[in-house]
Order: structure tokens, then sequence, then C-alpha cells
């Protein structure tokens, strides 16, 4: 019990924050760092063929990962950690300006960085970034701040609410599909209208907007021969499976192969130029081929845990603006999670999202962890 209050002591005194404060939610710190820490474990493992392969050092991508993400992500995490989340708020019209800039600086020749069909990233003195990860953050910091500006009232009207909700969300989404980034777009719309829900909108507009987004998505699907495609493999897997269906089979045939206990960390079959992107959108597959089912379901248990006391942390805020944002983290690296590993099952068509924490990108990485620093701060200070 000693050893326990000193180490307790110890983490306090590191991440103390100025204000009216309250210890911060140990609980969701210590699943962050399980979350980290295991998402560099499987990243090394994953991406130890490929980086052999094409950089010609078996952990070329691992340390890249280490330099350009975790390390810079360290220090982004303390500075959120330390930084009045209240503060966000001065700066929330700069972050709008940024959100769109970085949209579009990514069709801008000789800055732009191609990735198959998705023009997602840029190249800023020989570093890929892609700042649609970027976005996720500064957006919803706007859109709290936003809405915290409305209050109850003016978001439940249609002139000061959901028109320019619609607006504003509506900029970002269009650059977006200029990209094409569906992935991404989907997840922003979800944190908007969970944020827009929690900041006291409408029950008619909500559903006014689910129905519109539906219907945009059905287009986005109908006009896109590849999305269409992808959807005919995720009702039928069996569909194809050299050609458009052969990402989802191969991921079924590395989770499949695991069994209960998986064939062991390291020994994975599927990363030898089997599974596309081992160490990108389809990592979780990797996980269930060496870990197992049991290993998977555990890692689900601890990203529930992790939504879980986030959400805690949301509803403890006396702040309307922290639990907005608080909430919107949250939704964001939950939801984000569902989508990457249900795609990698096949419980939902494969969108090409990353898993948090764990896919290779610095860039992800990087704002994952400063977005953890700001819901650890919230945290800290549930009582302003």
């Amino acid at each position: 019990m000693h050893r326990k209050s000193k180490l307790k002591k110890l983490i306090d005194d590191v991440f103390h924050v100025k204000g009216n404060l309250n210890d911060i939610n140990y609980l969701l710190f210590f699943i962050f760092v399980f979350l980290i820490f295991f998402g560099i474990l499987m990243l090394m493992s994953a991406s130890s063929v490929y980086s052999y392969q094409k950089f010609g050092s078996t952990y070329y991508m691992f340390w890249h990962q280490i330099l350009y993400g975790f390390l810079p992500g360290l220090f982004a995490f303390y500075f959120c950690l330390k930084f009045d989340f209240r503060n966000w708020k001065k700066f929330a019209f700069l972050m709008l300006i940024i959100s769109i800039v970085l949209l579009v600086v990514v069709f801008i020749p000789g800055i732009e960085a191609n990735y198959g069909k998705a023009r997602s990233w840029i190249n800023v003195f020989g570093i890929s970034v892609q700042p649609s990860e970027i976005v996720k953050l500064t957006f919803l910091i706007y859109l709290a701040s936003w809405l915290d500006s409305k209050g109850d009232k003016k978001i439940r009207d249609l002139n000061t609410g959901l028109l320019p909700f619609v607006v504003i969300v509506s900029i970002v989404a269009i650059l977006m599909l200029l990209q094409p980034d569906l992935g991404t777009l989907s997840i922003i719309i979800a944190i908007s209208l969970i944020s827009f829900f929690v900041g006291g909108a409408d029950v008619k507009h909500m559903l006014w907007m689910l129905t519109s987004a539906s219907g945009l998505l059905f287009l986005a699907i109908k006009f896109a021969p590849y999305r269409a495609a992808r959807l005919m493999v995720f009702l039928d897997p069996s569909k194809d499976p050299q050609g458009i269906g052969y990402h989802l089979n191969q991921s079924l045939i590395a989770v499949g192969s695991g069994g209960i206990f998986g064939v062991g960390l390291g020994y994975s079959r599927q990363k030898y130029g089997y599974l596309p992107e081992v160490a990108g959108d389809s990592i979780f597959g990797i996980i269930g081929e060496e870990l197992g089912f049991l290993i998977c379901i555990i890692y689900v248990f601890v990203i529930f845990a992790f939504v879980y006391q986030g959400f805690k942390v949301a509803k403890q805020s006396k702040s309307y603006f922290g639990r907005i944002l608080a909430t919107g983290i949250v939704s964001w690296l939950g939801f984000q999670s569902f989508i990457n590993i249900s795609s990698m099952i096949g419980l939902l068509p494969m969108t090409g999202v990353p898993l948090p924490f764990v896919s290779y990108g610095g860039t992800a990485m990087i704002m994952n962890m400063a977005s953890v620093g700001i819901l650890l701060n919230i945290s800290k200070n549930t009582n302003s």
C-alpha cells in the first residue's frame, strides 16, 4: 500500500496542473499506457517483414514510429495534460481555420502526397503528414467551443443551431469527399453529431441529420464503383476472393488462423505478403493471428474500459465545454476502434481507418496521445 501511494504521488506531481484540481483519472491513465505499449509491441511484430523487404531493416517502421510518432506524441500528451483545457476555447476559431487549411493543402501540387486513390497526405521537409488526423482534434475543439458559446436554447433553434452546424460540418465534409476519404469523414461526422447531441440539440433535428447522412452515404457508395464493390464483398466475402474481396478474405484467414491462443507473438504467416496493410489498417488481423481470440477479447474489453472511463470524465465535468470535448474525444477513439476491428472481422465493410494507438502512422499517434492528454486534463479539473 505504501509503495502504491508513493507511485500515485509521483504521477500526481509529474502531472500537476494549475487550477481547481482533483487527482487525474488514474485508471484511464493506466489503460492509456497499456494501449500505447501494446500497440508499439504489436507494430514491431506486424511490420517486421514489410520493413525488411522495403527498407532493409526489420525494425525500420518500429523506430520510425518511435521517433516520429511516440516521442513527439509524448511531448504533445504532456503539454495537453498541463495546459488547462478551458484555454483551448481562446484558439477555437484558429482551430477551424487550421482544419480548413489542412484539408486544402493536400490538393497543392508539390506538397500533396497521394496514396492509392486518396490524396490525404502532404510532405513537410521530407516527412509524410496526414492532415485529416490533425483535423479530427482541431475541428472537435472548435465544435465544442462553438456549442459552448451557443447554449441549450440557441442550439435547439433552427437558425442559430441546426443550420450553422450543418454549414460548418458540410465545409469539412466536402473537402474530405474530394480527397476522397470516406472512412475518416464517417468518423468526423459521427463525433460531430454526438457532440451536437450532447450540446443540447433538438431530437427532431438529430433524426433529420441522421436521415440526411444516410442518404449521402448511399449516394457516395452508389457513384463510386469501388465502394459499391466493397459493400458487395461485405455482404458475400466469397465474392471475388482474388480481387476486391482479397483484403477481407486474408484478414478473416489471419484472425481465424489464430484460434483461441494464437500462433505466437512474431510467428504470423499473413504478414509475409499475404495480408495488405499489415502495419496499418489491417494490424488487428495480425493481433488475432499471433495472440488469438482470448487476447483479442481482452483487448476489446480494455477499449470498452477506456471508453467507459472517458465518458465518466465527461459526466463528472462541471464545464459545458469540457463535457462536450471529453465526449467527442472518447467517441472518436472508441468509434474508430470499433470501425477498424469490425471491418477486419467482416462485421462492417472495409473502410481504411487506422486502429488508434496501434496502427503505423506518426500523425495519428501524436494526435491520439494529445487527445488523451486533454481528456486527463479535463478529469483533473472536474470541479470547474
